[in-house]
């Protein structure tokens, strides 16, 4: 499992591993009932987190992420398998030990939870005035979290006159003041603009870069996982559907609700060109749309050289959907080339992608 920080070892049975910040999900099971009947919120999810990692947890509405990412602080209890928080089994954790590790494991939430007759000041502190830190080490630790967050100046401020973006600075900001190992964030930035959404994922990066705790993620938008993970889980209806690397399970989606989840970041053609393309040649001087794709594994990348030498000069780029992950070249490229002679010998020949595929055919003056 790769990860900013160092890899969580995984626990025994007889010996269980303590890496600070590391989590490890076994069999875990959730089931809700009420009158309404049974559900079942999440099935045999088993899958290490790293000590130190950024982890993001996606899947659609209903598929089990808040229940999963709830069940690290024990806010939900599993009704089957375990939970091991630095190695320990957290079910087995009595009121002091529970109460220790909520202040270990920080939360963020989508819509802030401030108090609202609390300045800044106020909301970021109040963990630990609860926990009965003294005066001036809450004047200096909020001080710390405030200038980590960038809302020096604002400690007096109330959240009425702050931004989104501000609000979710002091939430962050309150849930590092008690100097966690973990953070959660529960659809972190599903109430901000995009431009926000991209200010506050940028400042967890550098929380996770600075302060080296581990990141665990829940959000039904891939952007935000490419933006800021290391690792994705992918559940659909409380199961695991895959998980991997972020530049893996982007380069190379496998199962049917990861191929749904990415589809909003996958454009289709441009319509001048769609509204033109046939399953078959028009004659002898039709072009081919070509689809190379790369799914970031074993270092092939588009080169351009060589795709002219096997398609020929009047080869044109009709559209690019490449993106590099972690050092890994990853999506689409469509290419336009002359569609006569033994053009699919060649591309089931090819070694310049992972993929290739004639998607249909265009006028030569298209």
């Amino acid at each position: 499992m790769s990860s900013r920080g160092a890899a969580a070892s995984g626990p025994s049975a007889g010996s269980e591993t303590r890496v600070a910040g590391s989590v490890r999900f076994e069999g875990v099971g959730k089931v809700y009932t009420s009158s309404a009947g049974r559900v079942e919120a999440l099935q045999e999810i088993s899958i290490d987190i790293a000590a130190g990692s950024v982890f993001g947890i996606i899947g659609r509405s209903g598929a089990g992420k808040s229940s999963l990412l709830r069940t690290i602080n024990r806010l939900e209890q599993p009704t089957a398998g375990r939970v091991l928080v630095d190695g320990e089994d957290i079910a087995a954790y009595g009121e002091s030990a529970l109460v220790a590790l909520r202040r270990r494991v920080g939360m963020i939430f989508q819509h802030f939870n401030l108090l609202s007759a609390k300045t800044v000041f106020g909301n970021v502190a109040l963990p630990l005035v609860v926990a009965g830190v003294g005066a001036a080490e809450i004047e200096a630790r909020v001080g710390e979290v405030l200038k980590l967050v960038g809302l020096e100046g604002k400690e007096r401020t109330y959240p009425s006159r702050l931004s989104g973006g501000q609000k979710q600075r002091v939430g962050i900001a309150r849930a590092l003041v008690s100097r966690p190992d973990i953070l959660l964030c529960d659809e972190a930035t599903s109430a901000l603009d995009p431009e926000t959404t991209l200010s506050i994922l940028s400042l967890l990066k550098d929380i996770n870069r600075r302060l080296g705790l581990t990141i665990v993620l829940i959000t039904h938008e891939m952007s935000v996982i490419r933006e800021i993970c290391d690792e994705v889980l992918v559940l659909e209806a409380g199961r695991i559907a895959e998980t991997g690397p972020v530049w893996q399970v982007f380069g190379n989606p496998r199962h049917e609700a990861t191929k749904a989840l990415l589809a909003p970041l996958t454009r289709g053609l441009p319509e001048e060109i769609a509204s033109r393309m046939t399953s078959s040649p028009a004659n002898d001087a039709a072009l081919a749309l070509i689809d190379f794709t790369y799914t970031g594994e074993g270092g092939r990348e588009p080169d351009l050289a060589r795709l002219v030498a096997l398609l020929g000069s009047q080869l044109r780029i009709v559209q690019s959907q490449l993106d590099r992950i972690d050092g890994h070249l990853s999506g689409r490229l469509i290419v336009s080339a002359p569609a006569a002679g033994d053009l699919p010998s060649r591309l089931s020949g090819q070694d310049l992608a992972h993929g290739a595929r004639i998607i249909g055919y265009v006028p030569a003056n298209a």
